[in-house]
């Protein structure tokens, strides 16, 4: 039997290749986890890119019924979708003032997130016309990706016949190195935030990630934005939050055959054996996002980091053999029993026995990258509370 929640012959996967177990009471419990560390300030949620590759209706449903009220999105689309799943919520737009955003905006009541004092000067614009609507400002205090300059920023705060269509209701900034603690730019970041924040008064102020949360007190301001820790991610080496993992990645198992020693494997003959071995081809590759930096051997990132991933099942590691190519992926499974897997079985790629995060550092990337590059050709299936014990 397999060591994952779902079995061969459980569900009907349709033919798909590879499949999802969602936890959604995990990314509930994680929210909620990530809330009373947040407090008193509030606690909101990102959940752009699909919701992490989880499904952004299933993601926004789950967060919404648990009583988050704080959406962040990248796009107005993302926007247009979760205001449908989440009527009563603030929901916030971060890809800025994209041309042609503005009726989206209005029509589904977001709020978008200006970066520049041009975004200040098209919002302005478009309050005269249409009436006044809800804005963000976002400050740059040191990434120097988005953002007002803090110099910007204080002469905004400071102008007395900046017109009244312009409302912010928040103001932020983005860690840039949250997740190293002892990082010198998070408290520079920090005090060039409160001095900017200070001169909004009455408008509320956000400055945290997932891991700036747990940088303590002085970084939560109102209104704390995490990301990957509600979705099982890794925060930083110093982490203070439990967070369950949400996502189990699996890969059907192709065929199973037998390889001699001397022989090599897969594209390039990467990966030759030193003794015979058993190999599980598995329906998974880079179209899927399982990243040919993943390899066992021919990815040139084996030079730096010495072994490739590995994936699991009936209580050991396999590891990668070869390239990992668009299709299809070589598992070694010699250690297992003979009769442990059969073609139509699954692998685990990451999950509750594959930490996603060192999954990710085998391919030389994080684990938000490996989340939001799964792809349409995973069956998803998002698990009951009563499955949540064998999980």
């Amino acid at each position: 039997m397999n060591d994952s929640p779902l079995v061969a012959g459980d569900v009907d996967d349709e033919g798909f290749g590879a499949r999802l177990l969602i936890d959604l009471d995990a990314l509930a419990d994680n929210w909620r986890a990530l809330r009373d560390l947040s407090a008193p300030a509030r606690c909101g949620a990102v959940v752009k890119a699909d919701g992490y590759g989880l499904g952004l209706e299933k993601v926004v449903d789950t967060l919404y019924a648990a009583g988050c009220r704080d959406f962040f999105v990248a796009t107005a689309q993302e926007g247009v979708v979760t205001r449908q799943r989440a009527p009563e919520a603030r929901i916030f737009v971060m890809s800025c003032i994209l041309p042609g955003i503005e009726p989206a905006c209005r029509a589904a009541d977001l709020v978008p997130v200006l970066a520049s004092m041009q975004h200040v000067a098209l919002w302005t614009q478009n309050c005269i016309e249409h009436g006044d609507h809800p804005c963000a400002l976002q400050v740059d205090t040191g990434m120097h990706r988005l953002g007002l300059s803090p110099d910007e920023a204080v002469v905004l705060a400071d102008d007395v016949t900046r017109p009244a269509g312009f409302s912010p209701v928040l103001v932020m900034s983005h860690l840039a190195c949250g997740d190293e603690p002892d990082h010198p730019m998070n408290d520079l970041q920090r005090e060039r935030f409160a001095a900017i924040a200070d001169g909004f008064e009455g408008i509320e102020a956000s400055l945290s990630n997932s891991a700036g949360v747990v940088l303590g007190d002085a970084f939560r301001f109102d209104l704390t934005r995490p990301g990957i820790a509600l979705y099982g991610g890794r925060v930083s080496d110093g982490t203070v939050i439990n967070v369950k993992p949400v996502v189990t990645a699996e890969a059907r198992i192709i065929t199973i055959r037998k390889a001699s020693a001397g022989e090599t494997i897969g594209y390039g003959a990467a990966a030759r054996l030193d003794s015979d071995r058993v190999l599980a081809v598995c329906s998974i590759g880079y179209a899927d996002g399982y990243m040919r930096a993943l390899s066992g051997a021919g990815a040139p990132l084996r030079a730096h980091v010495s072994s490739g991933a590995s994936g699991f099942a009936h209580g050991h590691r396999v590891p990668v053999l070869g390239r990992v190519t668009m299709d299809a992926t070589v598992f070694d499974i010699t250690e297992l029993d003979a009769d442990a897997l059969r073609p139509g079985d699954f692998i685990e790629l990451f999950g509750h026995n594959m930490p996603i995060d060192e999954v990710a550092a085998a391919g030389g990337t994080i684990d938000y990258e490996l989340l939001t590059l799964l792809g349409a050709r995973y069956r998803r299936y998002y698990l009951p509370p009563q499955t949540r014990e064998t999980a």
